[in-house]
């Protein structure tokens, strides 16, 4: 089969598109045959094994796993001998590593139905960033009905899901973005727009129930700044490639676990997204009743998945960026 590999850290350079063995599916996977994969900044941040510190789940020298991509949509090829409630030719979406390839083996339970009222690219582009969202709004904010809303990065992949769920749930969601993105935000639901080419958000007199944030571009004392008395800052990694690093976004995190225990009445939270078959499901309904539609900005053949990378980790892309297969 053909595949997006890679032998060594570097760029997009460092990516080759070529002929390796179709995967086998142990006892608890399936085997997937790829329609669709979409690229997410986990791909790029693979790439260049970025920050440095990664490097000792990433792989050392090289990545353990060579073939990138993680998210996918297709159709179930085989099943392992202890798989259940999956099955061939069912069109499926989730996340495993190696999805830039014709087939990839995945976990079956990071495998749910795709979401029938979306295409294949469309469906790709749910399975990590849309966890990523579901988990920081639902499971760490516990965002509530009447609640205020920033959701900063609000353009990316993650937050243009961030923006529909949290008007899903109820809240008043106030989106912060470039001037270009202004309407597609705005599209999405959100109720209010930050251009941060015009203003700074964290300098405003605006006070909110849940700050999530994509980016990392601002300190924890000026996310807090912009926090209700009794208020919820969520962290997660994001932002674009700005050359190696030894902790990158992590540096906020460490920040955050350190200053936690002093930050009186606000939570200091972070994102830690682990995929399952339960959430593929919920946003599988949310797709389904149309309460949340994936943006796709632009698709790439898998034999350019090279560009597709490189676009997303330098050109602060748009919502989603697809791969084809």
């Amino acid at each position: 089969m053909k595949a997006v590999i890679q032998d060594r850290y570097g760029s997009a350079d460092v990516l080759e598109f070529r002929e390796v063995d179709r995967p086998v599916p142990a006892a608890d996977e399936v085997l997937v045959r790829v329609h669709a994969a979409s690229v997410n900044a986990y791909d790029w941040h693979l790439m260049h094994g970025d920050p440095l510190i990664g490097r000792t789940m990433m792989g050392f020298r090289r990545p353990k796993a060579p073939v990138r991509g993680r998210d996918f949509a297709g159709v179930v090829e085989a099943v392992g001998s202890g798989v259940t409630g999956l099955k061939p030719g069912e069109e499926v979406y989730g996340e495993a590593d190696g999805a830039f390839a014709e087939y990839v083996c995945a976990r079956h339970g990071d495998v749910g139905p795709k979401p029938a009222n979306l295409t294949f690219e469309q469906a790709a582009a749910i399975p990590l960033a849309g966890n990523t969202a579901l988990i920081g709004l639902r499971d760490v904010a516990r965002v509530q009905p009447g609640q205020t809303v920033l959701v900063n990065g609000a353009s990316g992949g993650v937050g243009t899901f961030a923006v529909q769920l949290g008007k899903a749930y109820g809240a008043e969601v106030t989106a912060v973005c470039s001037t270009r993105n202004a309407d597609l935000v705005r599209s999405l639901g959100a109720d209010r727009i930050v251009d941060y080419t015009q203003e700074d958000f964290t300098r405003g007199e605006a006070r909110y129930d849940v700050v999530l944030d994509l980016v990392g571009n601002h300190s924890l004392a000026e996310f807090r700044r912009v926090l209700n008395p009794v208020g919820t800052l969520v962290l997660s990694g994001g932002g674009v490639y700005e050359g190696g690093s030894v902790v990158g976004p992590m540096g906020l995190f460490i920040r955050r676990r350190l200053m936690a225990p002093f930050a009186r009445n606000h939570q200091l939270l972070e994102i830690a997204a682990r995929q399952s078959r339960a959430n593929l499901e919920a946003l599988r309904e949310l797709a389904e009743s149309g309460k949340i539609t994936p943006v796709v900005e632009r698709t790439y053949p898998l034999s350019e998945a090279a560009e597709a990378i490189r676009y997303l980790e330098v050109e602060h892309a748009r919502a989603k960026v697809v791969v084809t297969v």
